[in-house]
Order: C-alpha cells, then structure tokens, then sequence
C-alpha cells in the first residue's frame, strides 16, 4: 500500500494530482488511537489506492478546512474530487463498506 506525509503546504496541490482513491488520515502522535490506526492501516486490505498521513498537530490549516474535531479523522478524496468524512470503526471490512457508501455520495471540491 503506497504511503504519503501531506502537509498544509502540498496537501491540495497532492491531493488534486493523485489518480485513484485516496484515504486522508489525520492524527496526532499524542493520540494511542492514531498510534493504533498507522499501525494496522497499511495492513488492512482496503480498497484504496493509498493512504494519506496528516499529522493534526503540525497542519493546523487542514485541520481547519476539513473541520476535524476528532482523531483519528478519515476522509475519501478519488482522483481529486472529495467524498467526505467516513465514520467507521478500524476494522477492515467495517471500513471498506464505509468506502463503498462515500463513493456513491456526490463528489465536491477539495474543503
């Protein structure tokens, strides 16, 4: 499962480029559920094509725009186009079907 660190300054310039289904995660290292979520995600068989890692503490303006209130907090951006947060345990099938229902909302802008 490929990787990447987005940050405030690349985020949506990244996000915009990238083909494919992409799960933005924020977290924070102070966090054990974030801890727990960068240790089993990448693991999980999910049907996306990344994982996108934002750390919540250093990127206060993504914070802001996706309005996180919570961590760890998913989002489903495919092939530039937003599809909103998921609500999901972190659980593999539990997730995916998460991912299924998002895709079928309507797409909007990047927050």
């Amino acid at each position: 499962m490929v990787e990447s660190e987005l940050t405030d300054f690349d985020a949506d310039q990244r996000l915009l480029a990238m083909n494919g289904v992409s799960l933005v995660i924020f977290t924070s290292v102070g966090c054990a559920s974030c801890r727990f979520a960068r240790e089993v995600l990448p693991g999980f068989g999910l049907a996306v094509d990344r994982l996108c890692w934002i750390d919540a503490g250093n990127n206060g303006g993504l914070v802001e725009r996706y309005q996180v209130f919570h961590l760890p907090a998913l989002f489903v951006v495919r092939d530039g186009a937003f599809f909103g947060a998921l609500n999901s345990r972190l659980e593999t099938t539990e997730l995916n079907e998460a991912l299924t229902k998002a895709l079928t909302r309507t797409a909007e802008e990047l927050p």
